[in-house]
């Protein structure tokens, strides 16, 4: 990707909505947020998905990351203009996860249209291969929830399949997510694949509480 003309800039910009110290975010979620919900997206691209839902839900703090600077930098910015308190965005790669939250942190996880890495080699780099779920599980809180979206149906499916290896609950499931009414708010990706009527996948896998284990 081409690097933004102004990039470090216009990143410089955006502090206020930047959570890349993780002691800047550790001094929001227990102070200004404290005991109420923290969501957390991975890979948020523009910010379309992390802006509506922070808008709808403004007692509950949302986090939105991006790897990309370039991506990122844009999805601030849109949040900027429309001053919304309970939205920070996490410039950096979920590997890094446990730099920012502790254990039982995090209520509910979104992972939209994340990368299919497709060869059978690249599937520990799948945001929901065991090595990545098995951190979210120390993330999220007992009965927390990942929400999965993917118009990719092999990556579903594999999904599907390290999720209940993990020991997550399965519900919700659905290969055709804009088919039967389930409450919706798109990301940008989404919305192109609707226009040409891909159908979209989803589910909802949830951290089992330990009696149900």
């Amino acid at each position: 990707m081409r690097r933004k003309r102004n990039l470090e800039e216009r990143l410089a910009a955006c502090l206020d909505v930047c959570g890349a110290d993780p002691a800047k975010l550790r001094h929001l979620l227990e102070n200004g947020f404290k005991g109420r919900q923290a969501h957390l997206e991975i890979g948020c691209g523009k910010g379309s998905f992390a802006v509506e839902s922070a808008l709808a839900n403004p007692d509950i703090l949302f986090i939105a990351m991006e790897k990309e600077k370039n991506v990122a930098v844009a999805a601030m910015e849109k949040a900027m203009a429309q001053d919304i308190p309970n939205l920070r965005f996490i410039v950096g790669d979920a590997m890094n996860l446990p730099d920012f939250f502790s254990e039982g942190e995090i209520s509910r996880l979104y992972l939209n249209f994340c990368d299919p890495w497709p060869k059978k080699r690249q599937a520990k780099r799948r945001l929901t291969h065991e090595r990545f779920l098995k951190m979210y599980i120390e993330l999220l809180t007992e009965g927390g929830e990942i929400h999965f979206k993917t118009d990719n149906l092999d990556l579903f499916n594999f999904s599907l399949d390290e999720f209940e290896k993990c020991g997550f609950l399965l519900k919700e499931v659905t290969n055709n997510l804009h088919g039967d009414g389930t409450p919706n708010i798109l990301t940008e990706y989404e919305g192109m694949f609707a226009a040409k009527g891909i159908p979209i996948n989803r589910c909802v896998a949830v951290r089992r509480q330990p009696d149900e284990r």
